[in-house]
C-alpha cells in the first residue's frame, strides 16, 4: 500500500500548497539594505540560469549560462532595475569602487 499524501497539490503542478513561489528559480529570496535603500535579492541556482549570459556590475565580467548567481534590485523599482551579480561580487559590494578602472592595454577578462 502507498503512503497517504497529507498535503494537497496546487493546480496539478506537483507542488505543495505551502511551497514558496520564489523557489521556482531554484533559489531563495531575501531583503537587504544597501546604500540607504532596501533591496530585494534573489539567489538563482545554476540549473535554472540556463540560456543567457549576464554582465556583473561588480566586476564587469560575464556570468555564463548555468552559473549560480544573485539577482538584486531596489524594492521600489521596476523590472528594468534588476541586475545579475556574481555571488562573491554581491558579498563584496561595499569593498569595491563604483567603476572598474583599466588601462588601455589591459585585457577585458
Amino acid at each position: 500500500m502507498s503512503p497517504r499524501r497529507n498535503r494537497p497539490h496546487v493546480g496539478g503542478s506537483g507542488r505543495n500548497a505551502d511551497e514558496d513561489p520564489s523557489d521556482r528559480y531554484g533559489g531563495w529570496q531575501s531583503a537587504e539594505s544597501w546604500q540607504g535603500e532596501s533591496w530585494s535579492v534573489r539567489h538563482v541556482a545554476g540549473a535554472s540560469a540556463q540560456g543567457k549570459t549576464y554582465r556583473c556590475p561588480g566586476c564587469d565580467q560575464q556570468i555564463p549560462s548555468g552559473v549560480p548567481h544573485v539577482v538584486a534590485w531596489p524594492e521600489h523599482s521596476g523590472v528594468d532595475e534588476r541586475r545579475h551579480w556574481h555571488k562573491s561580487c554581491w558579498n563584496a559590494k561595499d569593498r569595491r569602487t563604483t567603476r572598474v578602472q583599466r588601462s588601455r592595454n589591459a585585457p577585458r577578462f
